[in-house]
């Protein structure tokens, strides 16, 4: 069964919230939870809302989860969630992942709430 990005990305947040502070319980320290969030930038909007969103500060192409956790050199950790066949990064994500990496951030773009969940990993675990 091929899931759609957001059932990807809940799979993600829901390890967040329950094994991942099991295995970084120093981290847990927003709400009992890793201090990180969502993005809410995409889905389809009515034209109105799109323009109060956007004078909002709303920005195409900005990843999709950020961690907001240093490591090593890097500030924090963003991460675009893509589908696991097909999932194709735009020119704004590309843009914004290259943007924050030259900014001290660790930025990347996951296939599939496994490749998402092995990426964390590695950036909580020092390894990226």
């Amino acid at each position: 069964m091929k899931l759609s990005e957001h059932e990807e990305q809940v799979i993600v947040c829901e390890w967040l919230d329950t094994a991942a502070v099991l295995r970084w319980p120093a981290l847990a320290v927003v709400d009992g939870r890793l201090p990180y969030f969502a993005v809410p930038n995409g889905g389809k909007r009515h034209v109105v809302t799109a323009k109060k969103l956007k004078a909002e500060g709303v920005r195409a192409g900005v990843p999709d989860l950020a961690i907001m956790i240093p490591r090593g050199v890097h500030h924090g950790l963003f991460v675009e969630m893509k589908v696991k066949k097909g999932g194709v990064e735009s020119k704004a994500q590309k843009a914004w992942r290259l943007a924050l990496r030259d900014r001290g951030y660790c930025a990347a773009v996951c296939k599939g709430a496994d490749a998402a969940i092995e990426t964390i990993s590695h950036y909580l675990d020092g390894v990226i």
